[in-house]
């Protein structure tokens, strides 16, 4: 087994072993599967959205998950007052900016978080994370517009893209996708696990923001393995999800088999099936 291989390996472990607890202000689309699949991995989840004891909740924690997927008044300040806090605390926050470039609302709050919290990480889809930049998008709802799709003919341009992005943030970018791109600004992760079907089930990036919030939590010298790794164990997990569906089985029971496939990973299982290069 190679070095990287191990590094993967040992990320999922250290996250299985110290148990990370982590605070997520999600959306209530999907809150349930993010609490599932950090139980499934070996952390421990609390969900507190409320501006009156976000604060105290993310002292609590070890990493923070900020997910603006169903966002309102209430909620945007409690993101910044849990984002400050964990920031002021040295906690690792997660940016999920889901939908930025679909509403003048969206971009501008996941712009703003992005530049007035600094979060450690940012993981949304490649329209997102353009709107980010850009202050505008096309996202096709919550999801990336085909235009944007990273593709093998467009691969070189999008890592010179999303490296740039993260070293202009000083962040670690996770672009996620067909094909997934995980870079801290020198090196890019380029990942290509998982499943089309995934794009089926609500919430398996909300799910993957999570899982990173706990990687980084439990890995704190290496952050852009621990994304990678994180990275990786979703697709994966997607991959194996979808090996034990019966011929009955249908998008419902895919995100159980997903959940399940994480709640059954070690890190053996990660090393072996995780496909990437770096570049």
């Amino acid at each position: 087994m190679g070095k990287g291989l191990n590094m993967l390996k040992e990320c999922l472990v250290n996250v299985r072993t110290r148990s990370p607890l982590v605070h997520n202000i999600t959306n209530y689309v999907t809150v349930n599967d993010v609490a599932n699949v950090l139980l499934a991995c070996g952390a421990s989840p609390i969900m507190a959205d409320d501006l009156g004891e976000v604060e105290e909740i993310t002292a609590l924690c070890g990493g923070l998950a900020i997910n603006i997927g169903t966002l309102n008044k209430d909620t945007i300040p409690a993101m910044f007052a849990a984002g400050r806090k964990a920031k002021e605390l040295g906690h690792p926050v997660v940016l999920d900016p889901v939908g930025a470039g679909a509403s003048k609302l969206r971009t501008e709050t996941a712009i703003r978080l992005l530049q007035e919290i600094r979060p450690d990480a940012v993981r949304g889809n490649i329209s997102e994370i353009k709107s980010l930049v850009f202050g505008s998008g096309s996202t096709k709802g919550v999801d990336a517009d085909v235009a944007d799709a990273v593709t093998e003919d467009n691969l070189d341009g999008a890592i010179a893209f999303v490296k740039e992005f993260a070293r202009k943030e000083g962040c670690i970018a996770a672009v996620t996708g067909a094909i997934d791109l995980v870079s801290d600004g020198d090196r890019c992760f380029v990942i290509r696990n998982g499943r089309p079907e995934m794009g089926r089930i609500t919430g398996t990036g909300c799910q993957l923001t999570a899982l990173l919030a706990a990687f980084l939590v439990a890995n704190p010298d290496k952050p852009l393995e621990a994304a990678a790794a994180a990275v990786c164990a979703m697709g994966l997990a997607g991959e194996i999800g979808w090996e034990n569906m019966g011929p009955t089985d249908g998008n419902s029971t895919y995100r159980n088999r997903l959940i399940d496939a994480i709640f059954r990973m070690d890190g053996d299982t990660l090393a072996k099936g995780a496909k990437y290069e770096i570049r």
